[in-house]
This record gives C-alpha cells, structure tokens and sequence, in this order.
C-alpha cells in the first residue's frame, strides 16, 4: 500500500467511525483534517505524531487506526533512551486520563477493556515496530560483516594470484636475462642484459613487497580471535568464546592465522545458514596441539545459497599447510568445524 492510500485508509475510517459515533458538522470535519495531518508527518516526526494521536485519541474516543500506525512508526524510529523515556511518559499519561475517565464516568466501560484497548492499540504496535527495526538492523550488521569478508578473502586470492603468476613470470625473465648476462655477447649488449637482468629483479621484489603488503592486511592470528568474535557480536550474532588448557603462544605464523581463519569461517557459516542461532567458539589446548571449533545448532532447512564448499576447501589447505588436520561435523542437530592444529613447529614439518 503506498503512503498516500494509507493516510486515505486511516482518515477515512476513522471519521466514518466518529461518524457512526454521533460526530458530525464542523467536529468531524476537523478530526479529518488532524488525522490527515498527523499521518503526513509521521514518517518526519513519528513522536510527535504518535503524541498527536493520543491527544486525539484522548479528545474523541477514538482514532483506531491512527494510534497503530502511528504507535507502529514511533517504535520503528526508537533509537535512544530518550525515545524510549518520551514514549513510556506518553502512553503512561494517556492510561491513566483513560482510566480516571472512566472512573468519573458511571457507567463507562470496564477498566480491563480499557486497558485491553490500549495494549492492542498502542503498546503492541510500539513493540511490532521496535521489533522489525531491529530485525533490519541485525540483517544489515550481517550483511555488512559478510561482505567485509568476501572482500578480504578476494583481496588475498588477489595476491595469491600475483605471487603465483606474475612472480613465476618476473623469475623466469631474471634466470634468462641472468644466463644471457654470462653469454659471449658484445661489450654494448652484456651492459644492455645486465639493465635487463637487474631490472627483473627489482621487478620481482616489488611485486613481492605489494603481495606482502596485501597479506599484512589479512594476516590477522590467535590474539585477534577475541576482536574477531567482539565484531560478529557488534554485529548481532550470539556468540560466546570458551577456552581449556593451558594456553601457549603458537610459535608458527601460519597455524596462529590459521586457527583465526578457522574461527572467521565457522562464523561465516553460521550467520550466512543459520542465522539467528547461538554459537560456540571454543579453543581447547591440549599438550601438543590446540583444537579449535565453532559450533552452531542445525538450520532447519537447508539453505539454498550454500556455494559448495570452497570456502572450506581452502580451509583444509591452509589448516594442512600449518601441519593440522580440518574436520567438518553437519550432524542432523548441529554443524561443527573443528580444526587441530600442533603446537610444535616441528611437528607440522612432518605432517607437511
């Protein structure tokens, strides 16, 4: 429904119940224009709005609908305590001019219908709207916290290519110009090789400082799980961090990114397929190796956007390559990713 049929909806039925009421003349025609006038401003002043449609309320007996749109609109737009504060001090005092009405009226309604009437007509509305802004909210930090993500991860697929490609080229132009350079070539050309071969060369290490540049950015370890887990909470997600053992420092680069890259994709997983859900990260330091694991409880239905599994391909590549082990557990009840990685860099020597 468009905003201009909504404001038609609700001052019509309203004023066609003021209407059947006994209102009429000069009254109900100044009620249509009030209630046209505060649902145009609800969407720029949603508490003044919902102020407004309590005052009316109040004055008329009734004013149905404008009190749930506009009672809906002030808690989407809740947003600090001062909202909140605003809005209790409002619906408080409409409650109780309700009830002392009603108490000086003989023959008034029961108390409990008044009541009724105002938690069906204000205070449900405020709570329906509180509740879808911060569903948007929540899917947005999600969303957000995904795409930060798949952007790191593109930019270190990035550097991973350059170093592979462009570096294998740039090697094979140093060996060829290097092996020209010692040839029995004119005085002229050997100078001319050696430019060449040096060049390459300066070539090469530059591509390689731009690669490690792009990977310091993505190299995050073991001591940034605590800020890692802090950001997916900003962002919504119910998690908590649980540790056993004795905890040591991990002296390999690679298996203290690794175990971040563990926890980063268990987190992934489970806010992109079962979001909503409480997760458990836990790191369990055993004598010669630390075991780190996201769980999270099942979805229900199986998500359509799952994209195969490269993520977690890669995974198992990083995780082998600092000499540990990636386990996936997708039990009917709960998903777990488990990944063991040893303490001792001599032990993931042997396993590589």
């Amino acid at each position: 429904m468009s905003r201009y049929a909504l404001v038609a909806a609700v001052v019509v039925a309203d004023t066609a119940l003021l209407w059947l009421d006994g209102t009429g003349g000069w009254a109900l025609s100044a009620y249509a224009m009030a209630a046209a006038l505060t649902m145009a401003a609800m969407n720029r002043l949603p508490f003044v709005a919902f102020l407004t449609a309590l005052a009316l309320a109040v004055l008329t007996g009734g004013s149905l609908a404008l009190l749930i749109c506009t009672g809906f609109q002030a808690g989407h737009r809740i947003s600090a305590r001062r909202d909140v504060v605003v809005t209790a001090c409002a619906l408080s005092a409409y409650v109780c001019v309700l009830l002392l009405a009603v108490e000086r009226s003989p023959g008034a309604q029961e108390v409990w219908i008044t009541l009724a009437r105002v938690v069906m007509l204000t205070a449900l509305p405020l709570l329906a709207g509180r509740y879808v802004a911060q569903e948007r909210e929540h899917l947005r930090r999600e969303s957000a916290l995904i795409a930060e993500q798949e952007r790191l991860r593109e930019r270190l697929r990035i550097a991973h290519d350059m170093h592979d490609s462009l570096g294998h080229l740039l090697s094979l132009v140093s060996v060829q110009a290097a092996a020209l350079e010692v040839g029995p070539l004119p005085l002229d050309q050997q100078r001319a090789v050696g430019a060449l071969a040096g060049t390459a060369r300066a070539a090469a290490a530059e591509l390689h400082e731009v690669v490690n540049a792009l990977r310091s950015h993505d190299a995050p370890g073991l001591d940034n799980i605590d800020d890692l887990v802090a950001r997916s909470q900003a962002a919504g997600a119910m998690v908590t961090i649980e540790t056993s053992g004795e905890a040591v420092p991990l002296t390999d680069p690679k298996a203290s990114h690794a175990a971040y890259r563990v926890v980063q994709e268990g987190l992934t997983n489970a806010v992109k397929h079962a979001p909503g859900t409480p997760i458990t990260v836990s790191l369990d330091w055993q004598p010669d190796a630390l075991l780190v694991s996201v769980a999270n409880p099942a979805p229900r239905r199986p998500s359509s956007s799952v994209s195969g599994g490269s993520g977690l391909q890669g995974l198992t590549e990083r995780i082998a390559a600092a000499g540990g082990l990636l386990q996936v557990h997708p039990g009917p009840r709960e998903f777990r990713l488990v990944a063991m990685l040893p303490l001792v860099p001599a032990l993931a020597v042997a396993a590589t």
